[in-house]
């Protein structure tokens, strides 16, 4: 049976996509496991220990939000949920980025604390096999082991994030990335420790706290931007969807029509399409006609999934910028507006 988002069928590249990532999400659930496991075991009293840990508990929410969004967007449309339930991409994006934010903010001033109070955490000598062996090598090889994956792992998520246009799922696979900068940092607070520089186990401590916020700040912007009905834009959250300027073009192609704007909006894995067309002077289009211009908009992309077309005699002011005559005067009149 193929995958389904609503009552919209995947195409097959969509459908490999989402397999794929399904399994890399696992696969990511299974590896923290025993990062999170191996690190909470070797800790310790170190500052930046405690935040590598803390920060492996919290890369358990963006794959888990992704399952969950998944499954749900399974769902077609209802009464009670006409638009379907692409929304919960958002809702788990939303999530995630509060977690991140929240813990972030608790771990710099967790950190700093330290730091102001010098502390100084003890790393001291275990006994193995009859060896002596000073605990802080055991924390550098734990953090070593919970470098590598991560990054291989997002790697392999983020071409998908795109293709499915997933942003829990890009969102996921950001961190993963930036997770051997979290080793990193683990294994020079703890070398710090070695070399008797203690505030370096805090600086580091307070180094990936930093990175948890920024991550948390950055996420946290895209998936409010996208709730409250901002323009689409691309997985990243960075720049105008592309498929906004061709939603334009192909309005503008028809024949009948002189001139066209749209609203489009994130619903999550698919757009919400309002398209306002002024047609020709004395000519009235028919049902065939708005049938042939959805029609012409959803074979765009899988994406354009639900289409309104409404004739009108003027242009909203806050559809996209559109094509004909006096169009840029038009456009900077509506920018002038927005900015009193």
């Amino acid at each position: 049976m193929s995958a389904r988002f609503g009552h919209t069928e995947l195409p097959q590249e969509q459908e490999r996509a989402l397999r794929s990532a399904v399994v890399l999400a696992w696969l990511t659930i299974g590896f923290l496991m025993t990062a999170v496991t191996a690190v909470y075991l070797v800790m310790g009293g170190s500052q930046a220990m405690k935040a590598a840990w803390m920060e492996d508990m919290l890369s358990f929410i963006p794959p888990i939000a992704f399952l969950l969004a998944v499954r749900r967007t399974h769902k077609a449309p209802t009464p009670e949920h006409p638009y379907g339930y692409h929304r919960a991409v958002g809702v788990g994006h939303l999530v995630a980025a509060t977690a991140l934010v929240s813990m972030g903010l608790f771990m710099v001033w967790d950190s700093a604390s330290g730091l102001i109070k010098a502390e100084h955490p003890p790393v001291g000598l275990i006994e193995i096999g009859g060896w002596s062996v000073w605990s802080g090598w055991l924390m550098i090889a734990v953090m070593a082991y919970t470098a590598v994956p991560p990054v291989l792992l997002g790697r392999a998520k983020m071409p998908l994030a795109d293709t499915l246009h997933d942003r829990v799922l890009y969102a996921d696979a950001d961190m993963n990335k930036a997770d051997w900068m979290t080793a990193l940092g683990g294994i020079v607070g703890v070398l710090g420790i070695g070399l008797g520089l203690w505030w370096a186990d805090a600086v580091a401590a307070l180094f990936i706290s930093g990175s948890i916020l920024h991550d948390g700040l950055k996420n946290l912007r895209v998936a409010v931007a996208a709730l409250m009905d901002a323009r689409a834009e691309t997985y990243d959250g960075q720049d105008p969807h592309p498929l906004v300027a061709a939603i334009q073009e192909r309005l503008t192609a028809q024949p009948w029509v002189a001139d066209a704007g749209s609203r489009v909006r994130d619903q999550g894995h698919m757009f919400h399409v309002e398209a306002f067309v002024v047609p020709r002077a004395g000519y009235l289009p028919t049902l065939d006609d708005l049938r042939r211009a959805r029609e012409h908009l959803t074979e765009l992309d899988w994406k354009v999934n639900d289409v309104v077309v409404s004739p009108v005699e003027e242009l909203p002011e806050t559809v996209t910028p559109r094509a004909g005559p006096g169009a840029g005067a038009r456009d900077a009149q509506v920018r002038r507006g927005r900015g009193r």
